[in-house]
């Protein structure tokens, strides 16, 4: 367990003024606070501080490291003071892990997953990246310092790409400094170790960034273990098959999400590798400021390549709609200027986005299976094109030694005998078809080689085709799915026409009624009004006349008072008609309505004046209602008229009367 805690306590404590390693505290709480588990890290965290004070090399390193790592590193006081209590929380959470890691590593692996997904503590970073992949005790960190006294034929290209590797980095960007100097020796370290590798440029940065965390004998056992273990090693070798490979990978991957996006790519031949390959090879160390690649480093710590898959399709969706509008030149602008800086803020928002992409692992498995049948047919065709071209080469080799030989003879054909030039003679001919046999099948080694490479391409071509025809049958299933639904649509669109149509011929049926019923109100009250002209008329007449008796005057108020209360009670009634609005809808109904002078007799605005009159003079005359005929009926008769007079005024009257009735009856309204 001494190895596992040495990472953080270096990784935790610098002083300015001199080298000592100080012990870090779990919380700034008293040590009577802690629990027995902080406890007992505590106290191997300080047994190997010790350790490391002896060790005058790592020590070095370890300083030197910790002296130009920049914001990734604290010191003790300044981390016990500054930290919050969401800080001192994962602090002690953290601790804890890492103090019992093979039980949480096993019952509760899917945990640990999430916590790392939030991110590591940069004070427990180096000891959990060892313990994420197996790294803290590891036989070949014993031969780490006999490496570094051997000479490795990648010296000089180690030395060439050290000042490429963070060249803006206090800790790199010195030349023959400390950081430099570790860097060269890890990475001559490993070139000794694994001869097919040797060194590869991008596996420098990924060293970097393990030395900013951790001595350089614990980032050289990192390193191995992540070379092994993690594809790495098959990325960084000569061929770069797994590169490759992974490119075939996330390719599939964007014609699955994007296909708008990998139409777009494959019209502007920009091809996946132009843009992700240093994804795969550095873990995007190259694309994003530290802090963020170093987050996604540390998922990659946890759950391998998986991360760079994920978090390259999400890049690739969040940036599509303004990679679509670029040509070939403006999409290489827009991923090394604007994308590595589109997450200065934090991480989160990026990491949250990678895990809302499907990865289907066992279709990932598929794909590769699919990628290694590829790759063998095509080296077949590849030996079998290299022998076809060493054939001819020979052939052409011997087509030259024949002619210089039938050169040779011709030459002294002339010197010999006849017999003997005959002789010569078939073995031109001879010659001469050998050579043409020779050429023969020359040609056929050409045409068989011309064949292959049209196969391959042929084989190529349909394996675009059949993905085009698996892309054109989804977008036919779509097609069709949205015709249904336009047509679902369409029906409920006329539906709701006829209904409209429907309301609104109702609607104008019932506009129509009301209007005849309001015409039928108003002619209603046009008679009325009429009538209540005549009684007038009648009130004056009776006045001049004078032949009202005093003693009928009140009989006749009381009568004229009925029967304007009756006029009140119809015209009650008229105007109660226009308050029902649950009259019934009608479509062809015949209406007809008769008014007559008894039954329907309508009260206007001047009854009050009629009755005022009536009472201020004294009138009193009877008014008899009878089939529709109205007659004044005189009682007395107090006037010097005469007898023939008063017959004639109500003869008079009563003609008025009949023909007012015959009018209101003949009155009808038909719909």
């Amino acid at each position: 367990m001494a190895s596992q805690v040495a990472s953080p306590s270096a990784s935790l404590h610098t002083t300015s003024s001199s080298t000592t390693l100080s012990t870090p505290a779990l919380s700034p709480s008293s040590p009577t606070q802690l629990s027995p588990d902080d406890l007992e890290l505590l106290a191997k965290l300080e047994e190997q501080n010790r350790l490391l004070e002896t060790d005058s090399k790592s020590l070095r390193s370890v300083n030197g490291s910790r002296r130009n790592s920049g914001s990734s590193l604290v010191s003790s006081s300044s981390a016990s003071s500054n930290l919050s209590h969401l800080e001192e929380d994962s602090w002690i959470l953290w601790g804890r892990i890492v103090n019992e890691w093979e039980d949480v590593r096993k019952k509760k692996e899917k945990q640990v997953k999430e916590l790392v997904r939030k991110g590591i503590p940069h004070h427990f970073r180096a000891i959990v990246w060892q313990l994420l992949c197996s790294a803290q005790s590891m036989p070949i960190k014993d031969q780490y310092s006999e490496l570094l006294k051997m000479t490795s034929p990648c010296e000089k290209l180690i030395r060439r790409d050290i000042a490429r590797t963070y060249p803006e980095h206090d800790f790199f960007k010195e030349k023959d400094s400390l950081g430099q100097e570790v860097l060269f020796n890890v990475m001559k370290a490993y070139s000794l170790v694994d001869r097919e590798v040797g060194y590869c440029q991008g596996s420098a940065f990924i060293v970097g960034l393990l030395l900013m965390q951790m001595p350089e004998e614990e980032a050289f056992c990192v390193f191995v273990k992540l070379m092994q273990d993690y594809r790495l090693r098959e990325l960084f070798k000569p061929s770069m098959a797994e590169l490759g490979l992974c490119m075939y990978q996330f390719e599939c991957m964007i014609q699955e999400h994007l296909p708008e996006l990998y139409v777009h790519f494959q019209s502007q031949s920009f091809h996946t590798s132009m843009y992700a390959s240093s994804w795969f090879l550095t873990i995007f160390l190259t694309t994003f400021p530290l802090p963020i690649a170093t987050r996604i480093f540390d998922i990659f710590m946890s759950e391998g390549l998986e991360i760079v898959f994920r978090v390259g399709l999400a890049l690739l969706q969040m940036n599509q709609a303004e990679l679509l509008q670029l040509d070939m030149e403006g999409m290489l602008q827009h991923f090394q200027k604007v994308i590595p800086h589109q997450f200065d803020s934090g991480p989160d928002k990026l990491i949250q986005a990678s895990y809302q992409v499907k990865y289907n692992a066992k279709k990932m498995k598929k794909l590769e299976k699919e990628y290694t049948t590829i790759k063998t047919k095509e080296m077949e065709e590849q030996v079998e094109i290299k022998r076809l071209r060493t054939e001819n080469r020979l052939l052409k080799q011997r087509i030259e030694t024949l002619e210089k030989r039938h050169l040779a003879r011709t030459t002294g054909r002339w010197k010999d005998p006849p017999r003997k030039n005959t002789v010569n003679e078939l073995q031109d001919e001879l010659m001469t078809v050998r050579l043409r046999e020779a050429e023969t099948q020359a040609e056929l080694k050409e045409t068989k080689q011309r064949m292959m490479e049209m196969e391959t391409q042929s084989q190529i071509n349909n394996n675009h085709l059949r993905r085009a025809e698996q892309e054109v049958t989804s977008l036919q299933g779509k097609v069709q799915y949205l015709s249904a639904q336009n047509k679902g649509l369409l029906a409920q669109l006329n539906e709701a026409k006829r209904r409209q149509a429907e309301i609104e011929c109702k609607s104008k049926e019932e506009v129509m009624a009301v209007r005849l019923r309001e015409a039928d109100r108003i002619a209603a009250v046009v008679e009325l009004q009429q009538h209540i002209a005549e009684l007038e008329i009648q009130k004056e007449e009776g006045k001049i006349q004078g032949q009202l008796n005093n003693s009928d005057s009140n009989q006749y108020i009381r009568e004229l008072k009925d029967q304007i209360a009756e006029l009140h009670h119809e015209i009650k009634c008229l105007k109660g008609q226009r308050d029902f609005s649950d009259q019934p809808t009608f479509d062809g109904i015949h209406i007809v309505n008769h008014f007559t002078g008894d039954e329907e007799s309508f009260h206007s605005s001047d009854e009050d004046f009629i009755t005022n009159s009536i009472q201020e003079s004294g009138v009193n005359f009877h008014l008899h209602r009878r089939t529709g005929q109205m007659a004044l009926d005189h009682t007395v008769v107090d006037s010097s008229d005469s007898d023939a007079e008063e017959s004639a005024l109500q003869t008079g009257n009563s003609d008025k009367m009949i023909s007012k009735q015959r009018r209101m009856e003949s009155y009808s309204t038909t719909v």
